[in-house]
């Protein structure tokens, strides 16, 4: 380029500046010039032909209302989502209210996760002494120093539901012979008082919900339900069986 080249698309950047600046402070411009308003000729966003730019303000407004419509519709879609996803937490919580004892409260957990939320491949693994529960395809209980518990010692000191892939140690450990058929994870710590004891020392278990999709459980999904569902589940099982 030369230096009269450069002069020149200076000069030209400068007018564009000028006129963009005088039509901005001056947005009655076009009323009063309103023949130019029709003469002028701008490219057609889809390419080819041109449009005059009343057509093209119309065309951008329409861009808008469509993207609106758009997040709109979004936004609903969620609500109703969400509306779902709080009826069943609702129908949890009376099942687990109607348990008459710990036995039960776990059976109506796992009835509930497999029925109502399609949590098919759904494990819970308590820490501690229940002599009160026997071990089955649903329920595992562990001592507080079980090798497999190292592994989730930062989910236990997050004390926050975490979503989407897991090692291959965890998901065996979790999910046994069914560990291959595991595309994504929930993993929920449940934790007694996390205030009092915070991480594995205040662990009472971990509910894991798996699924064969890779995409159900995914780290940007909202985990707020499954925080509240831990909180029903603490409740459950540590209350003392009969109460």
């Amino acid at each position: 380029m030369t230096t009269r080249d450069a002069r020149g698309l200076a000069t030209k950047e400068n007018e564009e500046d000028t006129v963009a600046a005088y039509l901005q402070h001056n947005p009655d411009f076009f009323e009063r010039h309103q023949a130019l308003l029709t003469r002028l000729r701008v490219p057609h966003s889809r390419g080819g032909s041109t449009i005059s730019l009343v057509e093209r303000q119309i065309e951008v407004l329409r861009e808008r209302h469509a993207a609106l419509e758009g997040k709109l519709s979004e936004l609903v879609s969620v609500a109703r989502s969400n509306d779902a996803i709080a009826d069943k937490l609702h129908g949890f919580t009376r099942k687990l209210l109607r348990s008459r004892s710990r036995a039960e409260a776990v059976a109506r957990i796992e009835a509930s996760l497999r029925e109502d939320f399609d949590a098919f491949h759904s494990v819970l693994v308590l820490i501690g002494e229940f002599p009160d529960l026997a071990p089955q395809r649903f329920v595992r209980i562990v001592t507080r120093d079980d090798a497999g518990l190292k592994s989730f010692e930062t989910l236990f000191a997050s004390g926050k539901p975490r979503c989407g892939q897991v090692r291959d140690s965890q998901r065996e450990f979790l999910f046994a012979q069914d560990a291959n058929e595991i595309g994504s994870v929930a993993l929920v710590p449940l934790v007694a008082d996390a205030a009092a004891s915070p991480g594995l020392g205040g662990g009472l278990g971990v509910l894991a919900l798996g699924s064969a999709d890779r995409d159900r459980f995914h780290p940007g999904m909202s985990t707020e339900f499954l925080a509240r569902m831990a909180d029903l589940i603490c409740d459950a099982v540590s209350a003392p069986s009969g109460a």
